[in-house]
Parts: structure tokens; C-alpha cells; sequence
């Protein structure tokens, strides 16, 4: 059985699929997650300027910003020592 993913790697991987701007539904086929769960995420990395919503297009995107990125490399630097560190 595979283990369940951590909330950060879900972020990572949400932050990775928008830094060109993607809408909700491929954010939620690319995640594997679902409406519920990704807008939850969505609407705590917008509040935290780690995504901007682009509401001027049709579908809305959603875009990682500058902090995003960063965010999402510090993240993956951190996986990476966690990695390092399991037995």
C-alpha cells in the first residue's frame, strides 16, 4: 500500500503545475485531487501570495508568483533532506 501524500508535497506539486497558469480543472487532473480539496489549497496559497488568480481570462488560471516559486524550491530542498534522512 502506498503511503498518503503530505500537505506539502500537494503544494508542491500545485505550485509546480502553475507556474505557467493553469485552470482548476487540469490542476485537479494533474494532482490527482479533487474540487474540494484543491480549492481549499488554492484559496490559502492566493491568500498567502504564493499563487495569483488571473480572473481577466476565460477559464480563470491560476499563476505561482515569485514567492510561490521560492516557496516550492525551499519545499523541495526540505523533501530532499527528509529523503536523506528515512531509514
Amino acid at each position: 500500500m502506498r503511503a498518503r501524500r503530505s500537505k506539502d508535497q500537494i503544494v508542491i506539486e500545485i505550485l509546480s503545475r502553475c507556474e505557467n497558469g493553469e485552470n482548476i480543472t487540469e490542476i485537479v487532473y494533474q494532482t490527482n485531487t479533487n474540487f474540494t480539496t484543491i480549492r481549499t489549497y488554492l484559496n490559502h496559497l492566493t491568500k498567502n501570495d504564493l499563487l495569483e488568480r488571473q480572473a481577466s481570462t476565460t477559464p480563470i488560471l491560476y499563476k505561482t508568483t515569485a514567492k510561490g516559486i521560492e516557496m516550492r524550491n525551499r519545499l523541495r530542498t526540505i523533501q530532499t533532506e527528509e529523503e536523506k534522512l528515512a531509514v
